[in-house]
């Protein structure tokens, strides 16, 4: 089951690293203002965006498997249909605590499969909205 409870949630928003798949280098899209209000409230944030060399003043990976930090949370900013070779990535990496679906981007199927893998999966929501409602102080 996904991610659901406040309680879940709130755990899932302890995460310090966030790999942003998707980031966008136009301001007033969510895909870019999301993980700018989480860069602002203290996350590290790696955008990924493989038409993009920088976002926020950071290098802009072309795929979530070109990562090499450590990576919490992974936020996916892509259509549903590409969600499952996101996951794939996610998957295969050790460090990633938690696949995380922005509000509007749905894969039920790529959610079994994270889950499967031991790892967290939030589905359509908001990261920004949840921060906001349970951790921003």
């Amino acid at each position: 089951m996904p991610v659901t409870t406040d309680e879940e949630l709130a755990a899932v928003l302890e995460a310090e690293t966030i790999a942003v798949v998707g980031c966008s280098r136009t301001p007033g899209k969510a895909a870019h203002d999301v993980p700018r209000y989480m860069l602002e409230h203290g996350y590290e944030v790696i955008p990924v965006n493989p038409n993009a060399e920088e976002i926020f003043g950071r290098t802009a990976y072309d795929s979530l498997a070109d990562v090499e930090a450590e990576v919490d949370l992974v936020d996916v900013f892509r259509p549903s249909d590409e969600v499952a070779p996101i996951v794939d990535d996610a998957i295969a990496r050790d460090d990633v605590d938690t696949v995380w679906l922005q509000l509007g981007i749905t894969d039920d199927e790529s959610g079994e499969r994270v889950e499967a893998a031991g790892k967290r999966f939030v589905q359509d929501r908001c990261l920004k909205v949840e921060h906001r409602r349970l951790a921003a102080v």
